[in-house]
């Protein structure tokens, strides 16, 4: 990689050196080859450290450089597209949702987080809530982690003795929700930073790009359970069908 000069170019420097970078990456370095370390590139292109970091930063969250613990920053490979999720009217733990069991636990109410405790409303109050965790795998690599919250109120039918933790309480938890009437859902998509068990469970560094997608079940009665999913925004991307439901995609990286 050559040097170029920024100091007259008008745009940002960090985003005409995201400009410059990213052409060196098609030009001079293979998939998963590690980069220079952030001393070398800054001293290469006449940069502070901060620019260059605000410029792979950039990159990282378009898909093109990955993060890796005890390795550092790589190329990252080409991605195809696979559909993961998308915003159909079912109850979690359907057949056909793609997502695994890893575990579930019951708590107070006051556990989960004020957020959370808002949009599940009265339904919540003063009562356990079971956490059940998922998370979502496409083509042998994590791409998202779910915490599923459902108040005892919505699955008054589980029983202790047939659940008494772990994914097995999980199942039952997800069975429960089966038999009630889904009325309809809605979603919300927002961009945020990775907390420290979404980050390893998603081989992420804590702190990274990701998207937090919040969906509330309803039915009759109200609010039934709450799902907080968080997509590696690295390699997942939003889609809006015709209808307007917006669908998560996540472009699997290939080794070319």
């Amino acid at each position: 990689m050559g040097t170029t000069q920024l100091e007259t170019v008008p745009e940002p420097k960090y985003w005409h050196l995201k400009t410059v970078l990213s052409e060196a990456l098609d030009q001079d370095f293979a998939v998963g080859e590690v980069l220079p370390n952030e001393r070398e590139l800054a001293a290469r292109f006449g940069v502070a450290r901060a620019t260059l970091r605000q410029a792979l930063e950039q990159l990282e969250l378009e898909g093109r450089l990955q993060r890796r613990r005890g390795v550092g920053t790589t190329v990252a490979p080409p991605r195809v597209g696979v559909a993961v999720g998308s915003a159909g009217q079912s109850w979690p733990g359907e057949s056909t949702d793609g997502w695994e069991v890893v575990d579930a636990d019951v708590t107070d109410a006051a556990l989960p987080s004020a957020a959370v405790l808002k949009l599940l409303g009265a339904v919540a109050a003063d009562q356990p809530v079971h956490t059940v965790r998922r998370t979502r795998v496409s083509h042998g690599q994590a791409v998202a982690a779910e915490l599923l919250y459902v108040p005892a109120a919505s699955v008054p039918g589980l029983s202790a003795i047939d659940a008494p933790a772990g994914p097995a309480r999980a199942r039952a938890v997800l069975r429960e929700l089966q038999r009630l009437a889904l009325d309809g859902q809605d979603r919300s998509v927002e961009l945020g930073s990775a907390r420290a068990d979404d980050a390893k469970e998603l081989d992420r560094l804590p702190g990274a790009p990701v998207l937090v997608v919040t969906t509330r079940y309803f039915t009759a009665a109200g609010t039934a359970a709450v799902s907080v999913a968080t997509y590696r925004a690295d390699t997942c991307r939003l889609t809006f069908a015709d209808s307007g439901d917006v669908e998560i995609t996540h472009e699997a990286r290939v080794a070319s």
